[in-house]
């Protein structure tokens, strides 16, 4: 660690008396205690998600049946519902925005930020992130393209209506549909200011992780999160800005007149003025960040993972550089395959075989993953507490969603079930309710270290059980109306006679996903009231080897009282004994990542 950096870390440490008189606005809106932040970054992030869910359990009851009429749609959609039957426009504006909630401002912000926010200063011995103040700045500006996309859901003509990929001409043309325009203005300038704080925070991750590493801390004693967190960063870095271009040249088709992606359009018989335009170079543009996306999402996930698993089957992480091996692979590999959303765009066959290609490798990491994580449950012995169940139940839907994409990732098998339902239920599976549990598993895990009480652990299995029952309940199902041909997002399908058959099978989905949802308020009220009533946490409850635990309960800014703890092994020291079977430290199955190596002791080769 360089002079400077070690200089400002003593700084820190010397100013901790003159810390404390902070005012509530210092302390608890604009902070810059990346620990608060991370704090702000959850609760908003699971606000965000509840908004997200409850829109799928809106169109989820529309799909099931069609053109009735609910109470419950005139009272939260109002004019969109008259009579309390759904409109046609608002289904497709539901699915966009519940779509975009999603990915971008739940999984991609509430996860990243919570724990790249929380755990990589403790995890690797900072004070603090590099800039506090960026890091400050960077939640901010993620709240503010918060509150601009759930205020398009409010205006008169309804918001974005182009799915949440907002392909042109949909997006390109204000005139095209009612959520063609104000709505969809307010997407895209949600959309650029939310790459703006992604990509501050992801700098400030970056910095912080190859800058400011306490003494001891090199790259392969670092716990799995932090280098998960560190390449998401890195692949936020390169393909966020990709998006953002698109985005900037769709602002610029829609209002000064230039053409990037429209050419030869009708509309109503009339020809309009644009020429040489390519829809098919947004999709390029959108899906380079699209697919990097997945990962930037799911990794996180898969890190946290890896953490949670090795300290709950108190046994180290089976295959410690593989596993490093795998995230650097995918993150390459992830940059490389966009192309695979795109195999009915008109595409050359021969790109797409190259494609087919490169998206069948990413599946080698993958499954080193997979194969990693369950070798580390063997034979280990089991604290199946609610953190555990959700990394296990990750694994699971890791599997199960990842095996239909080997179908999606073909060019020939792709063609037949593209744009089905197949394909939802694949990316649910394998993004979207992976990255959900190894949210939840972090929460559960390090709410302690959050907020220094314990969550109720009864409430938590029931959270687990109806949770991974249900999202099976749901996407399970939905591979096989995919397989029989019903096309996604529309907003019901009697026009076609030969889908009528599956419409039981439609009902079956809602009744999972409302069970589903009525689960997540089980978590809602775990979560509020373990804040305020939960049972006082001790320093270190799941007997963990990392740093994260040596931190006193009580928070202060600077994380540590005097000197930062220093390094001497590897973050899974479980269960290390002897030769004669005695474990390192008398009576106590794990050695944390602070305690010097003992005389003839060999550091773990990983």
């Amino acid at each position: 660690m360089s002079a400077i950096v070690q200089e400002h870390t003593e700084d820190h440490a010397h100013d901790h008396g003159h810390h404390h008189k902070e005012t509530f606005i210092t302390k608890y809106i604009f902070s810059q205690d990346h620990k608060m932040i991370a704090k702000q970054y959850l609760i908003t992030g699971l606000i965000m998600g509840f908004i997200g869910i409850g829109m799928s359990l809106l169109f989820r009851m529309q799909l099931a049946f069609p053109g009735e009429s609910f109470l419950l749609f005139e009272w939260f959609l109002g004019d969109w519902a008259p009579d309390g039957v759904m409109d046609a426009d608002i289904y497709l504006a539901l699915v966009t925005i519940h779509g975009t909630i999603m990915v971008f401002f739940v999984l991609t912000a509430g996860l990243s930020g919570t724990f790249s926010n929380l755990l990589i200063p403790l995890q690797i011995g900072a004070r603090d992130m590099a800039s506090g103040f960026l890091n400050m700045i960077s939640y901010w500006l993620f709240f503010i393209s918060s509150v601009i996309m759930v205020s398009s859901i409010f205006i008169e003509a309804g918001p974005a209506a182009a799915g949440w990929t907002i392909y042109p001409p949909l997006s390109a043309l204000p005139m095209a549909q009612p959520g063609s325009g104000l709505g969809m203005t307010l997407w895209l300038v949600s959309m650029a200011v939310f790459i703006a704080s992604s990509l501050m925070g992801s700098l400030n991750y970056i910095v912080t992780v190859i800058n400011l590493r306490t003494k001891g801390m090199s790259m392969t004693r670092l716990p799995l999160t932090i280098w998960a967190f560190f390449v998401t960063a890195i692949i936020g870095v390169i393909s966020f800005p990709v998006l953002l271009s698109a985005a900037l040249l769709l602002i610029m088709d829609r209002s000064f007149g230039t053409s990037f992606f429209l050419s030869d359009i009708f509309i109503q018989g009339e020809v309009l003025h644009y020429q040489g335009g390519s829809p098919v170079l947004f999709e390029h543009l959108f899906w380079f960040l699209g697919h990097p996306e997945v990962y930037i999402v799911l990794l996180p996930a898969l890190g946290i993972t890896s953490e949670v698993m090795s300290t709950n089957a108190r046994k180290p992480i089976f295959g410690y550089r593989a596993m490093v091996a795998s995230i650097l692979a995918i993150a390459f590999l992830s940059t490389i395959v966009w192309g695979h959303h795109m195999f009915i765009s008109g595409m050359n066959p021969f790109l797409g075989s190259v494609f087919t290609f490169t998206t069948l490798l990413i599946a080698i990491p993958s499954a080193v993953k997979a194969f990693n994580y369950i070798t580390t449950l063997w034979k280990g012995n089991l604290q199946l507490n609610p953190a555990m169940l959700f990394s296990i139940g990750l694994v699971s839907t890791f599997i199960t969603g990842g095996l239909t994409g080997i179908i999606l990732g073909d060019s020939t098998l792709d063609i037949n079930v593209h744009d089905t339902y197949f394909v939802v239920a694949h990316f649910h599976l394998v993004m979207g309710i992976s990255a959900l549990y190894g949210l939840f598993a972090g929460v559960y895990h390090w709410f302690p270290k959050m907020f220094g009480k314990m969550m109720n652990k009864n409430l938590g299995y029931v959270h687990f059980w109806v949770t991974a029952v249900c999202a099976y309940g749901v996407f399970f199902p939905m591979h096989f109306v995919g397989m029989a041909g019903v096309p996604r997002r529309y907003y019901e399908n009697t026009a076609f006679p030969m889908f009528d058959e599956l419409t039981d099978v439609q009902v079956l989905m809602t009744v999972f996903a409302l069970i589903a949802g009525a689960a997540q308020l089980v978590f809602a009220y775990n979560f509020v009231h373990s804040i305020f009533y939960g049972r006082p946490a001790e320093q270190n409850p799941w007997k963990s080897n990392t740093l994260e635990w040596t931190a006193p309960v009580k928070h202060f800014h600077g994380n540590w009282e005097g000197e930062i703890p220093e390094v001497h092994r590897w973050a899974y020291d479980y269960s290390k004994t002897w030769d004669n079977g005695d474990y390192i430290i008398p009576g106590q199955d794990y050695v944390p990542q602070h305690i010097p190596l003992q005389e003839n002791e060999e550091e773990l080769q990983h």
